[in-house]
């Protein structure tokens, strides 16, 4: 990675994390995926049970793969004969894994969602929330960060998981009420109520969607 692009991004997540420190939430910021992966192990005690959602960036830094071989009681909803069952469990659990679509600079997390599972764990239920973010999802402000989740990711998970959305053929959100849309429900993170609940990996890379 260019040198100024490094720089630029050590002072960028600098900033986010003084931003979380002020909404009651931890940021991290690491070099690389390598790094990544140390410091979420760091997070998650051995025994621990841990879920996650529909996250890229936590297969990206071999996280995922880490648990299910490791002294974890990984709940893999790939796994289970009623996927339900599975995200049903993820709100008891010790950690709950997930990324985040967009967030801004000033440590505000922006997340879409199409069955809820995901954003209904980030905003309660497990005891921990670790996201893994790469610095390629951090916006100017709010605004732009739900720019960046309905008109960059949102499309792409569309496309990834097949769907018969306008975004997916287009490539850009067209404020749909198709049945296969994937923006049901909308998730602004500004605040934890709840010391050392939630913990931001930022790493330098390009991670995710």
């Amino acid at each position: 990675m260019n040198e100024n692009i490094i720089k630029r991004n050590e002072l960028l997540a600098a900033k986010v994390i003084k931003g979380l420190e002020s909404r009651n939430m931890t940021g991290y910021f690491v070099a690389n995926k390598e790094e990544a992966l140390k410091k979420a192990l760091e997070l998650i005690p051995e025994g621990s049970s841990v879920t996650m959602g529909g996250a890229t960036s936590v297969h990206e830094i071999g996280l995922s793969d880490y648990l299910k071989n490791g002294n974890y009681i990984f709940i893999d909803r790939d796994a289970y004969d009623d996927p339900r069952a599975a995200m049903l469990a993820a709100y008891d659990a010790d950690v709950f894994l997930s990324s985040v679509n967009a967030m801004s600079d000033d440590g505000v997390l922006v997340n879409i969602d199409g069955n809820a599972n995901r954003v209904s764990a980030i905003a309660q239920g497990p005891k921990k929330v670790v996201f893994i973010v790469g610095m390629n999802k951090v916006c100017a402000d709010v605004d732009s960060a739900m720019k960046r989740a309905r008109n960059v990711a949102a499309p792409i998970n569309a496309q990834r998981f097949g769907l018969e959305t306008p975004c997916s053929k287009v490539g850009t959100c067209m404020n749909c009420k198709s049945a296969d849309t994937i923006c049901c429900q909308f998730l602004i993170t500004r605040y934890s109520r709840h010391e050392g609940r939630i913990h931001v990996i930022l790493v330098n890379d390009t991670l995710g969607f």
